[in-house]
């Protein structure tokens, strides 16, 4: 698998992802920005009492702003896949960090709920879309041995700035209004550009460059000083200019790869997370209400959440750590399947908790798999597709989650007003994420694994999609250690001579000889079995 040409219009070869270095600032970075991404909607409810008060509306009315955050940073995704593939993840990060900021400082000067829905909702939930999606990109082009702890790491961002903007939040609101909060708030957003800034990618062009001037100048040292120099160093070039014209067709990258659909996985894969995604919120969204009706006081009410997220904090780098696991790792999908199934039954048996003990209980399990849910699901997308149709496809697998999102709860919360049964409810999502637990579990071992063992062993194709970064790497560098080895000889002075005199002999055979494969006899007879020799010792090289 050749180097591909930038000035050639062909994109660069995968890079080996390094596992840590420069990737460690790059998780940092994520775990910011997943926090700001899932976080902020929920923290700015907390000024949803003043807005109410200022713009004589309700709580429906203001409720539509988080709502809107979270459709935008959904239902975007294609527009953000589309965007990386033409312009990067750096650029694209940065100016959603921008977006993010301006929609935040634009809301604080608003005068109704109209251009609230339209700078705190469309604009800020627009600008962290384009800062999420590449994000999760960027990481798993750094991390592949280390990606499940990687993507562990960056979804604990959540949970922490969930526990700390919340109340950050309320301070604000108390002492500067809630528009002076949103002013303060729009600047923490800025901070999503330094998060765009440090998200490097790894390029592979100064190491092309030197590998060039490598191999012209062990062209040089090889070859006797005149005319043989100089067509040997086209010849090297012309060798590479070949190798690259053929892999030419298959070096195009479309903006938004509907390929993707042709993997069983990944279909497998996006049914499942549909279904997940239609009862995974409910439970936390209708936690305090149902407390409270249970004759709970608000602050202990309003507790049981925190509960929930101090418990994540831990649970998703726990849960990443384990599937980094060598034993675990390939059966990832079992271990989403059975976090899903953990979750769901949590839902089922704590229906009917009736006390705050009860509840207290449910948090801490909910807390537990809803973290393992968090840390698996890009983790076993990535796994799926490969790093090199991810951004295609968490931009799709994001759009049909929105549609989820507007469906569950929505719903949840009609049946809740016209039941006035919180019980069913519980039951009713329990069951929504144990389906999809029981779908993707059985999915996948009766299409694809014994689809894997009927299908006879194919030879490795590097250039196929879906594979590792680190397989594809680890070819390259296999291909260009062959390339020298066939090429190019150590440059030293008795070597050099030996290595001439061979190729002049091997250009006098060919001349000689009708059919081009034996060696001249007489006078280049030690030459020619020299010649011969070396031809043979290519060939077993080149095997």
């Amino acid at each position: 698998m050749g180097r591909a040409d930038p000035e050639e219009g062909q994109l660069p070869a995968p890079v080996k992802p390094p596992d840590g270095g420069w990737g460690w600032i790059v998780l940092f970075g994520c775990f910011v920005i997943t926090g700001f991404s899932y976080a902020f909607p929920k923290a700015v409810s907390v000024y949803f009492k003043e807005l109410m008060k200022d713009f004589h509306v309700g709580y429906s009315d203001t409720a539509w702003i988080s709502s809107i955050m979270l459709a935008m940073l959904y239902g975007t995704g294609p527009v953000c896949s589309i965007m990386v593939n033409q312009f990067g993840c750096r650029p694209v990060m940065l100016i959603g960090g921008l977006l993010a900021s301006s929609g935040m400082i634009l809301a604080s000067f608003t005068t109704n709920i109209i251009e609230l829905y339209l700078t705190a909702g469309v604009l800020t939930g627009l600008g962290m879309a384009l800062n999420f999606q590449p994000s999760l990109i960027m990481l798993g082009t750094y991390f592949d041995k280390r990606r499940p702890l990687a993507n562990g790491l960056a979804a604990a961002g959540s949970p922490v700035f969930l526990s700390s903007l919340s109340p950050l939040g309320q301070v604000l609101l108390e002492k500067f209004g809630w528009r002076g909060g949103f002013l303060i708030m729009g600047g923490l957003l800025l901070n999503c550009c330094t998060c765009g800034a440090v998200m490097r990618p790894l390029d592979m062009g100064m190491k092309r460059k030197m590998e060039k001037a490598q191999d012209k100048y062990e062209a040089k040292e090889m070859l006797p000083i005149g005319g043989k120099s100089e067509e040997g160093i086209s010849t090297t070039d012309g060798t590479k200019k070949a190798k690259k014209a053929k892999k030419k067709p298959k070096k195009g990258k479309k903006l938004l790869d509907f390929s993707i659909f042709s993997n069983r996985g990944f279909i497998i894969y996006t049914i499942s997370k549909f279904i997940l995604v239609l009862g995974l919120f409910v439970p936390p969204i209708l936690l305090v209400n149902y407390a409270k009706d249970t004759g709970v006081p608000d602050t202990e009410a309003a507790f049981l959440l925190s509960i929930i997220g101090f418990i994540d904090i831990f649970a998703r780098p726990a849960c990443g750590m384990v599937a980094g696991l060598k034993w675990v790792r390939p059966h990832v999908a079992y271990l989403f399947s059975f976090a899903m199934l953990f979750n769901g039954l949590t839902d089922i048996c704590s229906a009917r908790a009736s006390n705050y003990t009860g509840l207290v209980i449910f948090c801490v399990f909910f807390g537990i798999s809803y973290g393992m849910v968090g840390a698996l699901q890009f983790e076993v997308l990535m796994a799926i597709v490969g790093s090199q149709k991810f951004s295609s496809a968490i931009g799709l697998v994001l759009l049909i989650e929105a549609f989820a999102v507007l469906i569950g709860p929505p719903s949840a919360g009609r049946l809740v007003d016209a039941l006035k049964n919180y019980e069913v409810i519980f039951y009713l999502a329990g069951s929504e994420v144990v389906l999809s637990a029981l779908f993707l579990a059985m999915a996948t071992y009766c299409c694809l694994n014994r689809g894997k063992k009927k299908e006879p062993p194919l030879e490795k194709n590097p250039s196929a999609g879906g594979g590792s970064d680190t397989e594809e790497a680890e070819s390259d560098v296999q291909e260009a250690e062959e390339h020298s080895s066939d090429n190019h000889q150590p440059a030293h002075s008795t070597d050099n001579a030996v290595v001439a005199a061979s190729e002049e002999a091997n250009h006098m055979a060919e001349e000689q000889s009708g059919e081009g494969g034996g060696c001249p006899e007489g006078d280049g007879e030690v030459l020619a079995r020299d010649s011969c020799n070396a031809d043979q010792t290519v060939e077993r090289d080149s095997f």
